[in-house]
């Protein structure tokens, strides 16, 4: 196995990358070319405590493409476990390859060990492509895995409470938007209804909301309508963004929200549960100027988290799902910041994490005994 700091690059896969000034703390890369392993490992902070996030599994185009997903989701990780006042800062970690193909036992051990030679400096979990059978392989090497199956000690599937996170924050939006956080009879649009997104419909359903879904996967908008006849389908997710909406839940990958999507955006609120659906910086204000209501997908989408963080102090589903549940007092605090500074919600989101980082991260400059 070969491990090579982003301070000093070696030959091969990795060689050629830039030094880009991100603020992380440490950038690893990681290769075993023997199960075939390629990864990256971003630690933007432990400021609050190990720094945690899940583990991606995808066929990147590139290495760079790799390196760029990593870096802003490791700094997103940092904001949203501050936000949802867990004692953790943020990191994420990528293997590049096809999980279809490339997974197996070996390379997820591999991965394992280069995850314990970070010292607990990075805890991490399950995210798209990885499961919670991974890491308990993962596991079998190291002690800074969780999201591990309950047959293990673990929670299980952690898109249940990022779901029901997401739907606090979008009974929340609705308080704001309308003055009645009830969603029954609200017209919402979610894009992707994979691992969140269709726990996000049965939610809605329940409340009696008028739902259109659409989902690049045919099985996942078939398993959704036989689970809830009444849901519409539309064609593809520039359809359902210029559809007649109240609120739009983009639930799939990142940079849903760009100079082509928030023109075309009929919806008076965005909340869903992807990742980074900022494409660039600019949109939120661009958002912001047309009236449109958003909620910071980082802090609508903590719920993952929240349930993985709880999993290392032994797991308690009602504990967990309760703190998932503070998200709409902590949407509601976010709103109310924004409207005060007259600022974007975005920029308010990050103003309370960045406040919470630095005022209960400077205690860890008071030495402790044995320290």
């Amino acid at each position: 196995m070969k491990e090579t700091p982003s301070s000093g690059l070696g030959t091969g896969l990795f060689s050629g990358l830039g030094h880009p000034d991100t603020g992380h703390e440490q950038v690893v890369f990681c290769q075993d070319p023997d199960s075939g392993l390629a990864a990256i490992v971003a630690i933007y902070s432990t400021s609050l405590g190990p720094a945690l996030g899940g583990t991606r599994f995808f066929p990147y185009p590139s290495t760079e493409a790799a390196l760029a997903d990593v870096l802003n989701l490791s700094r997103a990780m940092a904001y949203k476990n501050a936000l949802a006042g867990l004692d953790h800062g943020g990191g994420k970690a990528v293997i590049l390859g096809d999980p279809t193909r490339d997974k197996s036992e070996a390379l997820l051990r591999a991965y394992g060990r280069f995850v314990a030679s970070l010292g607990g400096r990075y805890v991490t979990a399950c995210d798209v492509g990885t499961y919670p059978p991974d890491m308990d392989l993962v596991a079998r090497e190291c002690r800074f895995a969780t999201g591990r199956s309950p047959e293990h000690g673990g929670a299980g599937d952690s898109s249940i409470l990022t779901a029901w996170g997401v739907y606090q924050a979008m009974r929340a939006c609705a308080e704001h938007a309308w003055g009645d956080p009830s969603l029954g009879g609200r017209r919402v649009g979610v894009a992707g209804v994979g691992k969140v997104g269709r726990h996000l419909v049965d939610h809605l359903a329940a409340e009696g909301a008028d739902i259109l879904v659409t989902d690049v996967s045919g099985a996942a908008l078939a398993r959704v309508q036989a689970d809830h006849p009444e849901v519409r389908i539309v064609a593809d997710t520039d359809t359902l963004i210029r559809s007649d909406l109240d609120v739009y839940a983009p639930c799939a990958l990142g940079g849903a929200l760009n100079d082509e999507t928030v023109p075309a955006l009929s919806a008076r609120v965005v909340c869903g549960g992807a990742n980074n659906q900022l494409a660039h910086p600019g949109v939120e204000k661009a958002l912001q100027d047309r009236g449109v209501l958003y909620a910071p997908d980082y802090l609508v989408n903590a719920g993952g988290v929240i349930q993985v963080a709880d999993e290392l102090d032994g797991f308690n589903f009602e504990r967990a799902k309760a703190r998932a549940g503070a998200i709409y007092d902590t949407t509601k605090r976010v709103f109310a910041l924004a409207e005060a500074e007259g600022v974007p919600p975005a920029v308010a989101a990050d103003r309370l994490a960045e406040a919470r980082m630095r005022s209960v991260g400077r205690l860890r400059g008071i030495l402790l005994p044995g320290t």
